[in-house]
């Protein structure tokens, strides 16, 4: 056999090699492009010091096979709203959002948004995770891969003109807010709630559709809050006046198609742990933006305990409402709620 007889031999196994999917060559170990899509401008805090660096880990811990794209405020298209379904359909691998953007879809969730239940982002996301687990894992979420349940630090109403320095103050005031539950919390304290995703608040506020909104303090710098209202009223004790609840959420299908190696990296990096810290970091933040607020002469409130025990008072019918109409989905609210404060005060100790 010549020489050339012998290469045409060797070129017709490889390409009968590579039509059946073998390499005639050791194989190159696969390489995933993962993409996660987020609302908030990039230097947020979520995306900046929560988001990145996990996808930046995950990138190392895989040996550079996964590579996680970040995109940042709906930079792929689509509304807020929507991200959930971008995740659920496929259009994108990985979503940072609300349940609570989708009401009544994740019935579940809310228990973490009722008044007056949160103590601190840390052990309520922790919290969160358990319930995650037990309650909501194969309910709400079935069918999609859940890498984190968090929540942000206390809920601060921030509001121009005087302010709210007193339950009655609360009357007639257009105030955003983020979810069905805080919406309706909103409403029984004698606001008028509109609700929208954290990108409209500064245009709603510098053109008057709003009076003000309830967000923590982690993200106001990125919307420049301070700058387009006058005051921020805090509330003392150790349960805050509301929070909200995320979730970092992975298209199944995608996740099942990894290798099981690279499987065990996204593991390792998502369940209780990385819930936990993604809270504390939220709530860390919060001391930062508070500070702007600060020093632009903004006015500081701080409703005292007296004054907190009339809006708990007040938040009331919020929890029985909910309870009846999670009485309704065939979902045991009251139960579901004790269960979640019991998680709370577990981790809070």
């Amino acid at each position: 056999m010549n020489r050339r007889d012998l290469f045409k031999i060797v070129a017709a196994t490889a390409i009968s090699a590579s039509a059946f999917g073998f390499a005639p060559t050791t194989a190159v170990a696969q390489e995933v492009t993962l993409r996660l899509h987020q609302f908030l401008p990039a230097q947020a805090n979520v995306p900046a010091h929560v988001l990145i660096p996990w996808a930046e880990k995950v990138g190392t811990d895989s040996g550079g096979r996964i590579k996680v794209e970040v995109y940042s405020a709906m930079e792929l298209g689509g509304k807020p709203p929507e991200l959930i379904d971008q995740a659920v359909n496929g259009v994108v691998d990985i979503v940072w959002t609300l349940p609570g953007y989708t009401p009544g879809r994740f019935p579940r969730t809310e228990a973490f948004e009722l008044p007056f239940t949160m103590t601190n982002a840390e052990a309520t996301s922790k919290a969160y995770w358990d319930l995650f687990e037990s309650d909501m894992k194969d309910q709400d979420f079935k069918g999609i891969k859940i890498l984190g349940t968090w929540v942000h630090g206390p809920g601060v109403i921030h509001a121009k003109g005087d302010g709210i320095r007193k339950l009655e103050d609360m009357q007639g005031k257009k105030l955003r807010g983020p979810t069905r539950v805080i919406n309706a919390l909103l409403a029984e304290m004698g606001s008028e709630p509109i609700g929208m995703p954290v990108p409209a608040i500064p245009e709603a506020l510098s053109k008057g559709v709003i009076d003000g909104t309830v967000i923590p303090w982690e993200v106001t710098p990125s919307l420049k809050i301070a700058e387009l209202v006058t005051t921020h009223t805090e509330f003392s004790g150790d349960r805050a006046l509301y929070t909200a609840a995320f979730v970092l959420a992975m298209n199944q299908a995608r996740y099942d198609s990894l290798p099981d190696d690279l499987k065990k990296v996204i593991d390792d990096n998502s369940g209780k742990a990385f819930s936990a810290s993604a809270g504390r970091n939220m709530q860390e933040y919060d001391a930062p933006g508070r500070k702007i607020a600060v020093d632009s002469g903004n006015t500081m409130i701080e409703l005292d305990q007296a004054e907190v025990d009339r809006w708990k008072a007040a938040a009331e019918p919020v929890l029985t409402n909910w309870y009846a109409e999670m009485d309704a989905k065939g979902i045991d609210g009251k139960a579901l709620y004790a269960k979640a404060q019991d998680l709370i005060a577990k981790y809070s100790n």
